[in-house]
């Protein structure tokens, strides 16, 4: 794999089959003489898909697949019999060019020679047995197409590349590598300082949003390119067609399995799969929410058999203030020398969650009752301001709290406390079910607030919940009309016999 290289002029040295097409592409036979020893695959990596997958990662997350994954541009993939979900994922491959070990990431760069095409297939109907390794699903004969041709490394710019995907002939997925969450450095570089990487040797840098699931008799494509450079250098498209294979996993060991999170992270959306719509905090939902009081939406959730749901001991920030959203859940341990110096500092957990809010969410934080440091402040509120978040709990303490109670966000803590976060905390993950005052909240979960607290309503009954809250106000409006009048409560609190009456008949005399 030595080439003597120039920027922007032909290679002086073509072996094997490769050929000099123009002064930065050649072509790639990554079955013949550029075969790689080991392919080396980023789960997530550009901030679309991010999104998409509602996971912020901390570091580069990486996964191997087999040499014998990889096939060349026209080669179809077989989806193997019995399975519904196959996903193509069209992605930039960096090729190594030298033996590196440890390489430091101001010299990572130099260590890739070229840049291609890459379509990272998997079938999704295979995750549940070894999910995170993906071998099953991604590692299959054929779920590694690349090529046709490569980009020199040394002609392109690394963060101006654009990746490409068409289905039967459909634009698809389109995105530049402008704003990568782990630049391609990195990559090299944390990866190789347990890895011994050598040339030939394939790295897969993530895939945008868009991917989805592909049937027998359609085709895909992926193209990268480098728009910025004279001529738009080009790999080509890659060309996958997708046929039905002849055998069937799961004769000696696990088989096929789906269920509809599967379907839908393979299709890309619910909609897109073919499945009902998932539970929506509508705006006319939110406006019948904030018609009723916490105290009542406790009383219906009771009925419910949920006696545990309100997260006691926090107060809103500002009297007055009214919390209705979706839960994205955040989680400190208690401090420790060692953790927080490699936790602590940086871009940590609690940073990463002000920045992965969506429009709509309450930050709940898992801040295990301590009261003494703060939990948020002046400037974490702002970022949660800019992006749209509808508010915040904690079980914890608020500084800068009267910088905070003027960002307009609004917040709900147990106190106000002038220290800082890693006093006593160090923050760890995200995104999963905590406890906060005493009550498990998961993502997703509705959070309403009010000067009387905080109570946590799982999706699924939110509409039940709030329309018998709505019915029980109604009640409570026409048994405070009586007892102003001068009734006394029994029979009327609750209502029974004359009463119930009375009330139903006043109510269908106003419909």
């Amino acid at each position: 794999m030595d080439l003597i290289r120039r920027p922007c002029v032909r290679f002086e040295i073509v072996y094997d089959a490769r050929v000099v097409i123009d002064e930065a592409v050649f072509r790639y036979d990554p079955t013949g003489a550029d075969r790689p020893g080991k392919v080396l695959a980023l789960h997530l990596n550009y901030p679309s898909r991010i999104a998409q997958r509602g996971r912020a990662p901390a570091a580069p997350s990486f996964f191997l697949k087999p040499s014998t994954s990889v096939s060349a541009s026209g080669t179809p993939i077989h989806r193997p019999t019995g399975t519904e979900l196959l996903a193509f994922e069209g992605e930039i491959a960096l090729v190594v060019g030298e033996r590196v070990r440890d390489v430091p990431i101001e010299r990572a760069w130099d260590a890739v020679r070229a840049v291609t095409a890459a379509n990272d297939f998997g079938v999704y109907d295979l995750r549940h047995v070894d999910k995170g390794s993906n071998l099953r699903s991604k590692g299959g004969d054929g779920f590694t197409p690349l090529g046709p041709a490569a980009l020199d490394a040394r002609a392109v710019d690394p963060a101006a590349l654009r990746v490409r995907t068409w289905v039967d002939g459909e634009l698809v997925q389109e995105d530049t590598t402008a704003e990568l969450v782990f630049p391609f450095a990195q990559l090299v570089a944390d990866v190789s300082q347990l890895i011994t990487l050598e040339p030939g040797d394939v790295v897969l840098t993530g895939t945008p949003a868009g991917s989805s699931v592909v049937v027998p008799g359609q085709t895909v494509e992926v193209e990268v390119d480098a728009p910025t450079v004279p001529g738009t250098p080009s790999t080509g498209r890659l060309v996958t067609p997708v046929a039905e294979g002849t055998v069937a996993p799961g004769r000696y060991g696990a088989g096929p399995k789906v269920d509809d999170e599967q379907r839908e992270q393979a299709w890309g959306s619910r909609e897109a799969a073919g499945l009902p719509a998932a539970f929506e905090l509508t705006d006319e939902l939110k406006d019948k929410i904030n018609t009723v009081g916490t105290a009542t939406l406790s009383a219906q959730l009771r009925k419910q058999g949920l006696d545990a749901v309100s997260i006691d001991g926090v107060r809103p920030l500002t009297p007055g203030t009214r919390l209705v959203g979706r839960a994205r859940t955040m989680r400190f341990v208690p401090f420790r020398e060692d953790l927080s110096a490699r936790h602590g500092g940086g871009y940590n957990a609690q940073k990463r969650g002000f920045d992965a809010l969506n429009p709509g969410d309450v930050l709940v934080v898992e801040a295990r009752g301590e009261l003494g440091t703060g939990t948020i402040g002046d400037i974490l509120a702002l970022r949660a301001v800019s992006r749209g978040a509808a508010g915040f709990v904690s079980d914890g303490g608020v500084r800068d709290s009267r910088a905070v109670a003027g960002t307009g966000l609004p917040v709900f803590a147990a106190t106000v406390h002038p220290a800082v976060l890693g006093r006593r905390h160090v923050p760890w993950d995200l995104d999963l079910t905590i406890a906060c005052g005493g009550a498990a909240v998961q993502p997703g979960d509705v959070i309403v607030g009010d000067d009387d607290g905080v109570v946590v309503i799982p999706p699924g009954l939110v509409e039940d919940v709030v329309e018998g809250a709505l019915q029980q106000e109604d009640e409570e409006r026409f048994i405070a009309e009586q007892v102003s009048a001068g009734a006394a409560v029994e029979g009327l609190y609750a209502l029974t016999g004359e009463w119930r009456a009375a009330y139903e008949a006043q109510r269908q005399e106003r419909r």
